[in-house]
């Protein structure tokens, strides 16, 4: 598969940067097929199918219940369904050990073409499940969080490496975790009920599951907007920006998932104008952050955060522009490491592959619960969400107490002999 990679980006090298998406998929069939090849050839016996876990413990992040993730199968797609609608999808280990074991199976399955993920209920998925999170913590139980991290970054790695299209239906709340899932695929479909967003610096933490990647992409300054302040973005936003590829109208959903199961092919050019037959063209209101990206890029391309502050502040004070008044209004509710720590992490994703991020963020994290730094983490979930105060006492409580030193500390290992996250980058190159 390394070979047929290299040979094509070569074939293709000096083509313009408007053809990306078309090597991208030539890419994905090459390798595929390549892939599939190497099976037949090894005389492997392809399988589909699931298995219900063996034994489940007792740790929170887990349900013993294989309707986290329900399944259907149409013509030559699979969909898998985000089942924990009263807890807004939150993921856990059952759902990503879950996901996991399904994309794996219909990876190998040559009967299934292309893929795709929704949530059922009300939201696509809020993320990772930071209540349980919590409770671990509050018990001491920092290696089953370890776990956790450790399986989700994984699973977003297998996603973004995935060898057959697929297409996720972004309906509802999409936000750190969920969008983790998501976005690394081929497809994302947005709808006038997406509501997309990275609120993790409003809990003491910092965008992750692959956010510093593809933020960090986005048009001028856009991602450290998103990163910082926790904003929202609707379904119309997104496809602006690039977040999403496709959008619908939530009537039209139904018709859109129906077309997309009679489908018999595994062509992403294919699937890609099914999904433009169906959607519509949308832009964003006349309010929108869109509109206003020059004043964006002005602000928040400083390189610290106190000039990102004080460049709005001189923008507010000069325009009265509402949207500098609230933007401000979020940076100084936000925890103040964790602006300083998101700033560097969408900087540095800038100009890293996929794997390196990830790499990164698994290191990030454990770093953000582990308590070594501060327990900003525990706190923003205990006033934002369990207790609901509302009134998180930060460490340290403003952006002057913030040392490099505690920066730096979030991108170091824990100990030497904390190994690092293990992606399968010889066998599986990120598309992305």
């Amino acid at each position: 598969m390394r070979r047929v990679k290299l040979k094509l980006k070569l074939k293709l090298e000096g083509n313009s940067k408007s053809k990306g998406c078309e090597i991208r998929l030539e890419i994905m069939r090459l390798c595929k097929y390549a892939l599939i090849r190497r099976w037949m050839l090894a005389g492997e016996k392809l399988t589909y199918g699931s298995r219900r876990f063996a034994s489940l413990s007792a740790n929170p992040l887990i349900h013993d219940s294989d309707n986290l993730v329900l399944v259907e199968g149409k013509a030559s797609s699979r969909t898998a369904i985000l089942n924990r609608p009263a807890a807004l999808n939150a993921l856990n280990m059952s759902i990503v050990g879950r996901l996991q074991e399904l994309y794996k199976n219909w990876e190998e399955d040559p009967a299934v073409c292309f893929v795709a993920l929704k949530g059922g209920g009300r939201a696509f998925s809020a993320g990772g499940d930071i209540v349980a999170l919590y409770n671990l913590l509050q018990k001491g139980n920092l290696e089953e969080c370890k776990k956790f991290f450790w399986s989700i970054y994984r699973f977003i790695y297998f996603l973004g490496t995935y060898m057959k299209p697929h297409v996720a239906l972004l309906n509802g709340i999409t936000m750190g975790g969920g969008a983790g899932v998501s976005i690394p695929g081929t497809f994302r479909l947005a709808t006038d009920k997406t509501i997309f967003a990275t609120p993790e610096t409003l809990i003491g933490f910092h965008p992750d599951a692959g956010a510093s990647f593809y933020l960090s992409h986005l048009p001028g300054y856009m991602g450290e907007y998103l990163a910082l302040t926790g904003e929202k973005l609707n379904g119309a936003e997104m496809l602006s920006c690039g977040l999403a590829t496709h959008f619908s109208p939530i009537e039209k959903l139904p018709l859109v998932e129906n077309y997309l199961g009679k489908l018999a092919t595994d062509d992403p050019s294919v699937i890609e104008s099914s999904l433009a037959k169906h959607g519509v063209t949308v832009h964003p209101d006349q309010n929108s952050v869109v509109h206003r990206i020059d004043v964006l890029d002005k602000c928040f391309s400083h390189d610290t955060v106190e000039e990102i502050i004080e460049s709005l502040e001189m923008e507010a004070a000069k325009t009265n522009d509402t949207w500098c008044v609230s933007t401000l209004k979020k940076l100084k509710e936000a925890a103040p490491l964790s602006l300083k720590v998101s700033l560097k992490s969408i900087r540095e994703g800038r100009f890293q592959t996929f794997d390196q991020c990830l790499t990164r963020e698994y290191r990030m994290s454990l770093q953000g619960i582990s308590g070594q730094i501060n327990g900003d983490f525990r706190e923003g979930v205990r006033a934002k969400v369990v207790e609901k105060d509302f009134s998180p006492k930060w460490d340290p409580p403003t952006l002057e107490h913030v040392s490099q030193d505690m920066v730096d500390q979030y991108f170091t290992p824990l100990s030497a002999f904390e190994p690092e996250l293990d992606l399968p980058i010889m066998q599986r190159e990120a598309f992305i």
